[in-house]
């Protein structure tokens, strides 16, 4: 397979965990990034440590990922973005890039782009920003395979969640960094997959326990907490399961696959 070969020979869209960990990772867990792998597109979140080798191991190529979403503007979510984004130039990619986010967000990504004089890569494949306003249920992407939808959600800076809706009638949702709020409810209404942040009851995020309640009071079938502490994540995984919430709970890892 050539790097700009994505096997497309999917029968479902998949949510690859290609980071599980919070700010601080370890050798077994990169920051917390996933993609969004479609029949015939892909779609990264956010923008950390090493996406790029991290896409290649999950078998996408340099032309496959359409669309990056950043949700907010830490190190950890958006640190890699000049990297990953001289590295697909290094490799000839050809195909335009999309990034989404808050106009917070994009200003301080293009200002750190700006940093490395990115506007002297000669023969640059076109990359352009959507800038979306800070409100509520949001439409990022839409397309006959996948809707993806943002809300503020309440981080230490401005950060979105995320609902994805595919095509099938499965639903994904992603709390991002936030402490419990009715935004990120509302986005995981009734949704097959939760992926929720679990650092702890802290201001800005989120404890195992707090997550699951907010799985059980949005209807969400199936829990799995991501950016945790990697030496946390089981007393997180326990705190979790002892909650009000019947659904199936997992620890997030890298390289996780989940089929919608």
């Amino acid at each position: 397979m050539g790097q700009g070969d994505l096997p497309l020979l999917i029968s479902m869209p998949q949510i690859i965990i290609l980071g599980s960990a919070a700010a601080i990772p370890d050798p077994a867990h990169a920051n917390a990034q996933l993609l969004v792998r479609l029949k015939d597109q892909a779609v990264l979140i956010d923008c950390g440590d090493g996406s790029y080798l991290r896409l290649i191991k999950a078998g996408v190529g340099v032309e496959d990922v359409s669309d990056l979403i950043l949700t907010h503007f830490h190190p950890d979510h958006a640190g890699g973005l000049p990297a990953f984004l001289i590295t697909l130039w290094l490799c000839k990619r050809q195909s335009s890039l999309v990034i989404h986010g808050l106009e917070d967000t994009l200003s301080r990504a293009e200002a750190l782009l700006d940093l490395f004089r990115w506007e002297t890569w000669n023969d640059m494949y076109p990359v352009s920003f959507n800038r979306i306003p800070e409100k509520e249920m949001t439409t990022l992407i839409e397309t006959p395979a996948c809707k993806v939808i943002a809300s503020p959600v309440k981080h230490l800076i401005p950060t979105i969640g995320l609902r994805m809706e595919f095509a099938g009638g499965s639903v994904a949702a992603y709390s991002c960094d936030t402490e419990p709020c009715t935004a990120v409810r509302h986005l995981a209404k009734e949704a097959d997959l939760l992926l929720h942040e679990t650092v702890g009851e802290l201001r800005g995020h989120s404890s195992g326990a707090q997550a699951a309640d907010l799985a059980h009071q949005a209807g969400a079938k199936r829990l799995v907490l991501i950016h945790y502490p990697p030496e946390m994540g089981k007393a997180l995984l326990k705190q979790a399961l002892a909650a009000d919430f019947a659904g199936e709970i997992t620890l997030a890892e890298d390289g996780a696959v989940y089929e919608l």
